[in-house]
């Protein structure tokens, strides 16, 4: 990937005493006056522990902690050793992985090969890269303890991309007994061999989510560079806090409480900047994608015709104003996989670029047979980045004459929900809207929202297309990057023409801490909590 890039809601008074609730009973816990604690308030509350069962980023965040990865991705975008240094035969049909020694589980096990193999086929089976990866695939196993090998029909060039890739879904490794689990069901423990171990008995949704540190953990020796390197942790314990209020969270940072705070709203940062005590910056410089996705077994977006007169309805920039309202943090864009990068294009994309156009969505509407069916859209109150779009969207689909039933709830419900395959009436759902870092919207192998297969492998929603897999996969063997850009372009026109998802524009996300914290790693993808100090 990444070679590739080179070339109902609460009200606030609620809001407040479930966030004073939250941070008294993290701040009561008797542990906490043991060594160094960081406590953080992250972009959304915690309740899906599975870093494989769901591509939440929250869940993706969770994964960094508790788990390792064979190969990682540093600051230059090379992909780099973590638990395992690699091979690869002239031929480029064998690679082979030798496990580093001094590898285990945190309940004390040895981190073997045969448990790598069942974590890498869970990962592939789910994820979009992993998914190509495995169509080229021969075999994958475990030939010693320490030996993963992975043969191939024919020379892949993404191999390494996808194992090492950072962000969702990542291939975490976790013990064999884990790994096997059906990958529609979450796996039973939160059993890892990365720098922190989970609490299960202080884990509560909604309220708080605790690390401790791995002390039988063995960095790497190289300096720590994005998911690569060495992760030293330097505390004893990370507490995440739920408190959905923004405000109640940056009066919780300016006081002491919290020591980092992900995603501040846009409109608090002079307040921050202003406060001495406070440092702001952005970790992920590449930013993110926003992007609503229709669920295509229902009407009415199981027509074409329904979701093209939505597709023509959407302004990007009314979108981004209500989110970010600062321009100096977003920007709109038409391409699916990122402006400014190789793959870039409006192609298809030309009335999202001049910011839509309602009279033709009407138009679309009107001709498409939409018989007033109400779109069901999932409307999170709970996180930052997500509040503001689906307003906006029910907003732009009124006024092209959808009925639209706005459903208010929170993120994790969202997450959950949006799995179910039922119709919106027995609980399923029409859209949802969603953010991708850049980094995971890149390419047409690491975008999962321009996937056609359906229900026997496809990301939330379920589109098929026959021609957008064909394209995929002449991407894959496509011989020069001048070939790969004309391939992206043809997808990107599918894509849009097929309206398998509708990109909203792009946004950056600064964070902030006390300046109590040393070490905070930026990433392309996740803030990270090892090499972080903190003065007392």
């Amino acid at each position: 990937m990444f070679h590739l890039m080179r070339r109902g809601r609460r009200s606030f008074a609620s809001k407040l005493a479930v966030s004073v609730v939250a941070l008294s009973t993290a701040l009561a816990t008797p542990v906490l006056a043991a060594g160094k604690t960081i406590t953080a308030v992250m972009h959304s509350d915690l309740r899906i522990l599975d870093p494989i069962f769901t591509s939440a980023y929250i869940a993706r965040d969770h994964g960094y902690m508790v788990y390792d990865t064979l190969i990682a991705t540093d600051s230059n975008f090379k992909i780099q050793p973590q638990m395992a240094d690699w091979k690869v035969s002239d031929d480029k049909l064998t690679y082979t992985f030798t496990l580093r020694d001094g590898l285990k589980w945190h309940d004390g096990t040895p981190v073997t090969a045969e448990d790598c193999v069942a974590s890498l086929k869970r990962w592939a089976a789910v994820d979009s890269m992993g998914q190509q990866m495995m169509l080229f695939t021969a075999s994958l196993e475990a030939t010693d303890l320490k030996t993963i090998t992975l043969k191939l029909k024919e020379p892949y060039a993404l191999v390494l991309d996808a194992i090492g890739k950072p962000s969702s879904r990542v291939a975490f490794m976790m013990p064999k007994r884990l790994a096997d689990t059906p990958v529609d069901k979450q796996i039973p423990e939160q059993i890892g061999s990365g720098p922190f171990k989970f609490v299960p008995t202080e884990f509560q949704p909604g309220v708080k989510s605790v690390y401790v540190k791995n002390t039988d953990y063995v960095p790497r020796k190289e300096p720590p560079s994005w998911t690569a390197g060495g992760k030293v942790v330097k505390v004893d314990r990370v507490e995440w806090i739920t408190m959905p209020d923004a405000q109640t969270a940056l009066n919780a940072l300016q006081s002491g409480d919290i020591d980092f705070m992900e995603v501040p709203a846009i409109e608090m940062l002079p307040t921050i900047e202003a406060d001495k005590d406070l440092k702001v910056d952005i970790l992920n410089k590449f930013g993110f994608q926003t992007g609503a996705r229709m669920n295509f077994l229902h009407p009415p977006f199981d027509n074409v015709k329904v979701r093209r007169a939505a597709f023509l309805a959407v302004n990007q920039k009314d979108v981004l104003d209500a989110l970010i309202g600062n321009p100096k943090y977003y920007k709109t864009c038409a391409a699916a996989f990122i402006c400014d990068t190789p793959f870039a294009t409006e192609i298809g994309g030309e009335v999202l670029a001049k910011g839509g156009d309602m009279a033709a969505a009407r138009k679309a509407l009107a001709e498409s047979g939409y018989d007033g069916t109400p779109v069901v859209l999932m409307a999170p109150g709970d996180v930052v980045t997500l509040k503001a779009q689906p307003i906006v969207m029910a907003q732009h689909l009124r006024e092209a004459g959808f009925k639209v039933d706005l459903q208010a709830t929170d993120w994790q419900t969202v997450v959950s929900r949006r799995a179910s395959q039922k119709p919106p009436k027995e609980g399923g759902w029409n859209m949802f809207v969603t953010n991708f870092v850049s980094a995971d919207a890149s390419n047409p192998i690491s975008n999962i929202a321009v996937g056609g297969q359906g229900t026997k492998g496809g990301w939330f929603g379920w589109p098929e297309d026959a021609k957008v897999e064909q394209l995929k996969d002449a991407f894959v063997r496509a011989a020069s990057l001048d070939e790969q850009k004309k391939i992206a372009a043809e997808i990107q026109k599918e894509a849009y023409d097929q309206v398998l998802y509708i990109p909203l524009g792009q946004y950056q996300s600064p964070s902030a801490w006390r300046k109590s914290l040393t070490g905070v790693i930026d990433g392309p993808a996740t803030p990270v909590f090892w090499n972080i100090d903190k003065s007392e």
